[in-house]
């Protein structure tokens, strides 16, 4: 009987990832970067049409309305802001007017957009380093949901932001971008996946666990209970091919972590690795590790059969 790898694996060679692959990858990144920053983008507009009523840089502690702006513009993320008492704001803010704003001139506002869109644009660039797992997660959950809807399987899904379990609506369009978690009755018995939980046996954060049981048991006791884990696999969506050696390696670790500490409690769960940028040495790599059957499956992100293969295989476990 074929290994599971087999289904859709010939060689290394077919978990390698393309050129065309990894062209479609930038520009997939460089699209969501976009979409990401709309946001900023419309905030500074605001910004500058509120800030035109000023006549003098001063003028700006007038209004009400901006000074949350002020406060991004002279510096202060989001996140420091909720640990700063109110004069150290009126202190940076002053700072910014006294420093910046008014050797401007008349351009002050124009200065004020700008050192505003430059704190937004390090939000963003902190938000786009965990880019490529959103990315991988995103198109992993539209390719489980797929089999499920062929399959008719009702099932739960967990928000990421409210933590709350719901049914999956009938229109399940962009439930992606919010998911942590799915939850259904398949032919051998209730299955939950859930992204990104520590599981207590590893004493780690693991990208995908597959566990046999239903979302409404879950709680902190059973997912430290080691025989429910049915799968457990490591997601790396990065498509630069120069950081492909450092995510395996990352990804490698984690899954030898796995198998020891279960190993340990005598438990044997089934393990699998999907990523997105694959050079022919982790390749070759990978491709060992499923002859000798210390990896179980794999697949490569930006393969559609690939992954349909291994989602298939996932939610038959």
């Amino acid at each position: 009987m074929p290994k599971p790898y087999q289904q859709h694996l010939q060689s290394s060679q077919s978990l390698e990832t393309t050129y065309e692959a990894v062209r479609a990858g930038f520009v997939a990144l460089a699209l969501e970067k976009n979409r990401r920053a709309t946001p900023f983008v419309a905030q500074a507009r605001a910004l500058k049409a509120a800030a035109g009523k000023a006549e003098a840089p001063a003028d700006l502690l007038n209004i009400g309305e901006i000074q949350p702006g002020l406060l991004t513009a002279a510096g202060v993320s989001d996140k420091a802001a909720n640990h700063l008492r109110e004069s150290d704001k009126r202190e940076a803010v002053g700072g910014l007017i006294n420093n910046f704003l008014e050797p401007a001139g008349v351009n002050f506002v124009e200065e004020l957009v700008f050192r505003f869109l430059l704190t937004r644009g390090d939000t963003l660039g902190g938000s786009m380093r965990n880019i490529g797992g959103f990315m991988a997660q995103k198109k992993l959950t539209r390719n489980i949901l797929a089999y499920l809807k062929l399959t008719e399987q009702k099932c739960r899904w967990l928000h990421a932001d409210t933590d709350v379990w719901a049914e999956l609506p009938d229109d399940d369009s962009d439930v992606e971008l919010s998911l942590r978690g799915l939850s259904w009755t398949g032919a051998k018995g209730p299955r939950t996946i859930l992204y990104n939980v520590t599981v207590p046996l590893v004493a780690n954060n693991v990208d995908l666990s597959l566990l046999s049981c239903p979302s409404s048991e879950l709680t902190r006791k059973v997912i430290g209970m080691p025989a429910i884990y049915i799968a457990l696999g490591e997601l790396k969506g990065g498509i630069d091919p120069a950081g492909a050696d450092e995510h395996w390696k990352t990804a490698g670790t984690a899954l030898n972590r796995i198998q020891k500490a279960f190993a340990r409690r005598k438990f044997k769960p089934h393990t699998f690795f999907i990523g997105a940028a694959v050079e022919a040495r982790m390749a070759r790599e990978i491709w060992e590790m499923l002859k000798r059957g210390s990896l179980e499956n794999a697949a490569n992100l930006t393969d559609e059969d690939q992954m349909a293969s291994i989602t298939r295989w996932l939610c038959t476990l």
